[in-house]
């Protein structure tokens, strides 16, 4: 396997404005470029004779680009080459690797899983490695690798620390780039998907963006000014300090009536195993309290009433233009969303302007993705901003 992004690097800071401009929103006509980036004709052609000679950007019929791109003088909009390389993400959970294979511009050509039956370093980037050969046979022009993980990583390359997997300075890069072949980037999985979002999804164009995350655990992601804020805690269990009930539940992750005790599926399983001595997964649970079940009502309608809490006090202090919710326990919003919406007007100004909140039924192939997008990102464009 050969590395497909050594014809594109190295990017100068100008260069990769352009390359990320029209990767976002191309294709563009050089005038809306120019415009956007507030660049002059002259310097824009500077920047974009290497791009079009890698092969990273590439001249398009009119008839394909935006309609606001074809006003004026009739001119070649420039768009990204999406399928000149394929990139790879990788989504670790605790018991499953969920790989995907995207374009350039992101988009899902290729899906494959494994179960994860050790936590023996080596051994799982072994099983990354396996994964890749496989999945290289159908796209053999793969350019990197993004690997996403929950917990701690350092320099996108080390998980520091990762409470599912019980790792403790884990050279993963290193370990899957030896075996592969490839450039290797590793993050804390909310912040690949926060970047995936900001750039291809809920998040496109929008100066003031959060993620929200629900699920094992949380997650949180802000991006100001079209860029995501790094933040100490987003590597290291987002929520387990944020009280929203100082009467809610005490659960054996998390504070008493912290946002973890009572939004994440653990901890909601936990309190109904508590109190009736079954265990139930977290669809069951959704389902009875669906149906008038008194226990699961109380804990869900208690979930519902901490998100709500939770959505009002970001968006009080952000004044996000949108929320996104995802992760596997956004089920929550179609049982108990009304108590959600509620509860979010209770905590907040009458005058206050609506909260746009956007709810998106995701799965670990969406983490895997923004796994990829920042190796795409870091790879290809050689921007290493967060």
């Amino acid at each position: 396997m050969t590395d497909g992004t050594a014809g594109w690097l190295p990017l100068s800071a100008g260069e990769r404005s352009v390359a990320i401009e029209v990767l976002v929103h191309g294709p563009l006509s050089r005038t809306e470029l120019a415009r956007r980036l507030g660049l002059s004709a002259g310097s824009l052609t500077r920047l974009t004779k290497p791009l079009i000679e890698s092969g990273l950007l590439v001249e398009v019929p009119e008839a394909d680009a935006p309609a606001e791109s074809r006003q004026g003088r009739p001119s070649q909009p420039l768009d990204v080459v999406a399928d000149s390389g394929f990139f790879l993400g990788f989504k670790i959970t605790e018991d499953m690797v969920y790989g995907v294979v995207t374009t350039l511009r992101s988009h899902i050509v290729a899906r494959h899983d494994r179960p994860l039956t050790t936590h023996d370093p080596a051994e799982v980037a072994d099983v990354l490695a396996r994964m890749t050969a496989e999945l290289a046979t159908g796209h053999p022009r793969l350019a990197g690798i993004g690997i996403g993980v929950g917990g701690f990583v350092q320099d996108r390359a080390v998980v520091g620390e990762s409470p599912f997997l019980l790792w403790r300075d884990v050279p993963l890069a290193d370990l899957v780039e030896q075996r592969t072949g490839l450039p290797v980037v590793v993050e804390n999985d909310v912040a690949a998907l926060v970047e995936a979002e900001t750039w291809f999804g809920a998040g496109r164009g929008l100066e003031r963006f959060v993620v929200l995350t629900i699920g094992a655990g949380l997650g949180y992601g802000l991006v100001l000014g079209g860029r995501r804020v790094p933040f100490a805690e987003e590597d290291r269990g987002f929520g387990r300090h944020w009280i929203v009930d100082s009467n809610g539940p005490l659960t054996p992750d998390g504070r008493r009536g912290s946002a973890v005790s009572l939004l994440t599926i653990p901890s909601i399983r936990y309190q109904i195993r508590a109190a009736t001595g079954g265990d139930r997964t977290y669809d069951e649970i959704l389902a009875l309290a669906a149906a008038g079940d008194p226990m699961p009502v109380r804990v869900v309608d208690e979930a519902a009433r901490a998100l709500g809490t939770l959505v009002a006090q970001i968006s009080n202090f952000v004044m996000p233009q949108k929320i996104l919710l995802a992760g596997e326990g956004v089920g929550l919003m179609d049982v108990a969303g009304k108590t959600v919406e509620e509860t979010i007007r209770e905590h907040r100004h009458p005058l206050a302007a609506p909260v746009g909140l956007e709810t998106k039924v995701s799965d670990f192939h969406d983490w895997a993705r923004g796994a990829a997008v920042l190796a795409i990102k870091v790879l290809v464009l050689g921007s290493a901003e967060a």
